[in-house]
């Protein structure tokens, strides 16, 4: 069977370069202005995590209450995030990227100056909602302006800011934290959105706007299941998941939303996304592998803070500074990939990535609570240089053979499974170690008692029931338990990147240029 999939648009002749779909003069000021609001709005998927308890005393909140500046961003870029394809095609995408980079700025001053937890959760609402169109839109510029032998180098400068961004988003937003205050976590964007718009203003091209009818319908399942899902996985952990008959009110209605809209969109004239786009093989196939790539790179993000500060005691600027290298390793792949992935199949890429990050979460199930910093930063940049080598060649086969009109909606579609896998993926990280935490200190107890002869060498003070050895006791088996639960997380991540590699070989590789 050839590797060309019968949807490749023929390859130039040697040494020609196909045209881009867009004609453009500085190339590398748009790419620079486009990715500057690329890092704005992924930072804040993790910046204001560790501001949290910050926020909590200055916004009258609960420490349950106070998740809701979080989960009310998630919900409302999930929701929008489809309706970018829409809205670019109405509005214009360079018309719609403006709108979306002041509209951000704008919210995140608000939240800023927010004075209450109801103001705060309205303007990251509308932060959402602004910010839901600016990654899918960087990726469609970026694959616009550039020739189709230049889109592996063009999706390493995206996915560097798509991946860096979270990675650094805690380091950055503890500093913030502390050598300010919180506040400062959203003001930051002030400076950073005013460049980037004005480089979109002074050099993005202008595209012809199309006109398009909505398709209410199916927006409204879509976003009912999308809503649903989210608030599904953020409160899941607070109420004990399916115990509790909200979560399960959560995933039927999600369920049958996905349902409908899926019916929907078959049987509609004009649906809201058209399903001819998932003909195309390695679009479909990239789905689901951005999906396993989000669970694997925010679910290990989410685990190593709290281990960091819970078992080894580290403060959150050290923290952060610890899990730094893990994006200086994303870096570098991101800068040999882009070259690589015109002289080597993204197929084997994908699998060299994989194989590092699965190496790595390998290193991870090592960790103890003696141990230096050493061993996270060196399983981190190897962590960092497995997704990087994944990331981009996704993203480069996915589109590489999928027909241009599509490109909005399938880039909007393609950043949505990535953020509902990291949904996922930090959920169930989140779940499998609370619960491991409780199995683990219970097993772990049961040898504390008068007839172990190795509790009796160690600690006689135990064995004579005195409250402050035992208190010291329980606090080593807390720590040790925690410690265990760790490692079968990540042992967990380990089997869902191998189990992820076969769908590689399913891949077809684009014909050579």
């Amino acid at each position: 069977m050839s590797d060309i999939p019968e949807s490749a648009p023929a390859a130039p002749a040697t040494g020609a370069v196909s045209p881009p779909a867009v004609e453009v003069r500085h190339r590398g000021l748009i790419t620079l202005s486009i990715m500057l609001a690329t890092i704005m709005q992924v930072l804040d998927t993790t910046i204001a995590n560790v501001a949290l308890p910050s926020m909590t005393g200055d916004l009258g909140a609960s420490q349950d209450t106070i998740n809701w500046v979080l989960t009310s961003y998630i919900v409302a870029s999930a929701i929008m995030t489809p309706v970018t394809g829409w809205l670019a095609d109405r509005l214009g995408k360079r018309e719609l990227f403006l709108v979306s980079i002041v509209g951000f700025v704008v919210t995140s001053i608000a939240c800023g100056l927010a004075w209450s937890l109801s103001s705060m959760v309205l303007f990251r609402l509308l932060q959402g909602v602004f910010g839901a169109a600016i990654v899918p839109l960087s990726q469609t510029f970026l694959l616009d302006i550039n020739p189709r032998e230049k889109a592996g180098q063009a999706m390493a400068m995206w996915g560097a800011g798509i991946m860096v961004g979270p990675i650094i988003g805690p380091t950055l937003g503890g500093w913030l934290t502390e050598s300010y205050n919180w506040r400062w976590v959203f003001l930051i964007n002030l400076p950073v959105g005013v460049m980037a718009l004005l480089g979109c203003l002074a050099f993005l091209p202008r595209v012809p706007r199309k006109r398009r009818s909505f398709d209410m319908t199916g927006f409204a399942l879509l976003s009912l299941a999308i809503g649903s899902l989210q608030l599904m996985l953020d409160r899941g952990g607070e109420v004990d998941w399916f115990s509790s008959p909200e979560i399960w009110l959560y995933l039927l209605v999600s369920i049958s939303g996905f349902w409908m809209f899926t019916v929907h969109i078959l049987f509609k004239e004009h649906p809201f996304l058209d399903p001819q786009m998932f003909r195309d093989r390695n679009f479909r196939i990239g789905l689901l592998f951005i999906f396993v790539i989000g669970i694997i790179l925010l679910a290990s993000l989410a685990l190593l803070p709290p281990m960091l500060s819970r078992i080894l005691g580290y403060p959150v600027i050290t923290t952060g500074w610890v899990m730094a290298p893990r994006g200086v390793g994303t870096m570098i792949s991101m800068l040999l990939v882009g070259r690589l992935v015109r002289k080597v199949d993204p197929r084997l890429l994908v699998v060299a990535g994989l194989s590092l990050t699965a190496v790595s979460l390998w290193e991870m199930t090592g960790f103890t609570p003696q141990m230096d910093a050493w061993p996270v930063i060196r399983s981190g940049v190897v962590q960092g240089l497995g997704l990087g080598l994944v990331f981009v060649p996704l993203s480069t086969v996915a589109f590489a053979t999928l027909e241009p009109r599509f490109r909005a909606d399938a880039t909007s579609l393609f950043s949505l499974v990535r953020n509902i896998g990291s949904s996922i993926g930090i959920s169930l990280v989140t779940a499998a170690l609370a619960r491991n935490v409780q199995v683990n200190h219970a097993e772990l107890g049961t040898f504390i008692q008068p007839f172990n002869p190795v509790l009796a060498q160690v600690s006689p003070a135990a064995i004579a029931r005195d409250p402050a050895a035992l208190q010291m006791m329980d606090s080593l088996v807390n720590v040790q338990a925690a410690m265990i639960s760790y490692v079968d997380d990540f042992y967990l991540m380990m089997w869902v990147s191998l189990a992820a590699m076969p769908l590689a070989l399913i891949l077809r590789r684009p014909g050579r240029t």
